[in-house]
């Protein structure tokens, strides 16, 4: 409810996660036993869900969303299907009834434990209620793939599942022996809990580490489901709003027998595919549990686990977008690698792990964009007033006694030592070039197009003098084309521009190469 007052997210269904139920439990588990103690065992979990609510609260307070921007679509996508694998794996337990089952997450111990506990799956009677069950929901869901106008169809699926799943076990529990059922279920809600919150304790130090990383964890997780499922409907998600809204729910929860609670990717999962569009879907599911734990706890008793596992699966395995990743390889192989180590990341060690690696290749490629930005030579297209690469466009000419380089990022410290070897590399492979091809007009000036800087720093500003300086006892001329208003600010200011004197900047690359090549025809012709 707090969440659906407060959070931005449309499709985001909130409640407990496997990923910080398993931190929180072996972090407190390492502190206290929660069979030898099991009343300090739950006050450190409420201390410890209080301490993750005020950390990510703080962080949405002092405008720190800015962190969704770096949860890249590609990013996004290698999540997606890698949470995807995770959840899906996960319901192999309900799926094939097996008992003694791993809580990790990774792929490995999961596929291990199902390989070891082959035999409980082979003692069970419910293969043929699994495959039936998955034949009944993949059909449904097809005919809403195949017929959009029947999405109710699709929505409908899993509630549907449930009520003829669970008659089916009332009606033939005496011949279902062995099919796993969710058996008996306590009607009522915990009380609340704000006096079982230890801020005097030896154990608080332990409380507040655990809310700290259990907090970072679920902040990360519910952001980035938040974010998918935004992405997929195309809407966007307000990143410090997020904070705040899952931070006061994880406090107000502590104070009514919550542990720490985030966006759940299949429960998100299955809220998207059910058609939810606005947050009004979190207070209806809010309702309904509450309704369903008041007076109809007695009517799941006999709903098999493999229904839930089934719908679990049948809703997060569409989410697997591989021809996304396809089209990230042909198109950015970098933003491809970002999308593999955030799935690779996610599927065999952890959600966190593999979204911080994942967002440590998308750093890496803003870092590798910015210390080394393209540098291409311009070419003029016959009859025009227009220069483009030359490399790009075959029919781009290359202009007598002209080099033009234009720059297309920010020039800063961090890229000026690249920007001034590779300038100085193409003048060496121009000079080559007009040696090898024997042409008789030597280069003279060397024209930088600056219509995509942005930015200059006196990194930058240093870098252009020396270039001029350079090339000055070269006996060739460095001449600016179209800086920008700041670039020109920054220039002014540091009275770089007077160096460069009227015959050195032009407001176009055009204007530049028709300006000095009438006077260097008319020098010509005096002489």
């Amino acid at each position: 409810m707090i969440y659906a007052l407060l959070g931005s997210s449309r499709h985001l269904a909130v409640g407990p996660v496997s990923i910080a139920s398993l931190v929180m439990g072996s972090m407190l588990t390492q502190e206290v036993s929660a069979t030898e103690d099991p009343t300090l065992y739950l006050k450190l979990a409420f201390t410890a869900t209080f301490f993750a609510g005020l950390f990510q609260a703080s962080l949405g307070l002092l405008r720190l969303g800015f962190v969704i921007d770096f949860l890249s679509k590609a990013t996004l996508v290698g999540f997606t299907a890698g949470a995807a694998v995770v959840v899906s794996l996960q319901q192999l337990k309900g799926l094939l009834g097996i008992v003694t089952f791993t809580t990790k997450m990774e792929i490995v111990p999961v596929i291990s434990s199902v390989f070891h506990s082959r035999d409980e799956v082979s003692h069970q009677n419910q293969k043929p209620i699994i495959q039936n069950l998955l034949l009944f929901l993949i059909g449904l869901l097809m005919v809403a793939e195949m017929n959009p106008k029947l999405f109710w169809v699709s929505a409908a699926a899993p509630l549907t599942s449930v009520i003829a799943a669970t008659l089916a076990s009332f009606m033939f529990s005496s011949k279902l022996h062995g099919v796993k059922i969710i058996g008996h279920l306590p009607k009522g809600l915990n009380p609340p809990s704000m006096d079982m919150l230890l801020f005097s304790s030896s154990h608080l130090a332990v409380a507040i580490k655990t809310g700290i990383v259990t907090g970072i964890l679920s902040l990360t997780e519910g952001i980035a489901v938040g974010t998918t499922f935004a992405s997929l409907a195309n809407y966007p998600v307000d990143g410090n709003k997020e904070m705040m809204a899952i931070g006061a729910m994880n406090m107000v929860g502590s104070c009514t027998s919550c542990y720490v609670t985030t966006g759940s990717f299949s429960r998100s999962a299955v809220n998207y595919n059910a058609g939810a569009k606005t947050a009004v879907s979190n207070t209806v599911m809010a309702a309904a549990v509450l309704v369903t734990l008041l007076f109809l706890m007695p009517l799941f008793h006999y709903t098999p686990e493999v229904i839930l596992a089934a719908i679990i699966i049948t809703a997060v395995i569409g989410l697997v977008d591989y021809r996304a990743a396809g089209r990230l390889w042909k198109v950015d192989k970098l933003d491809f690698a970002a999308c593999l180590c955030s799935f690779v990341g996610v599927v065999f060690v952890s959600v966190p792990v593999g979204l911080s690696v994942a967002v440590g290749v998308s750093m890496f490629k803003v870092l590798l964009h910015v210390t080394r930005p393209n540098a291409v030579v311009l070419g003029n297209l016959p009859g025009t007033q227009i220069y483009q690469s030359v490399q790009r466009y075959g029919e781009a000419e290359r202009v007598a006694s002209f080099l033009i380089v234009a720059v297309e990022s920010p020039i800063y410290f961090a890229n000026s030592t690249y920007l001034k070897e590779r300038i100085m590399r193409c003048i060496r492979e121009e000079e080559e070039l007009i040696e090898a091809n024997k042409e008789t007009a030597g280069l003279k000036y060397v024209v930088v197009d600056m219509t995509a800087v942005s930015a200059i720093d006196t990194s930058g500003i240093e870098l252009l003098c020396e270039v001029r300086k350079t090339l000055e006892g070269r006996s060739l001329q460095l001449v600016l084309a179209n800086p920008g208003g700041t670039v020109m600010e920054k220039l002014h200011l540091s009275k770089s521009l007077q160096l460069f004197g009227s015959n050195g900047l032009f407001i176009s690359v055009g204007e530049a190469v028709a300006h000095i090549s009438s006077l260097s025809k008319a020098h010509r012709e005096v002489i």
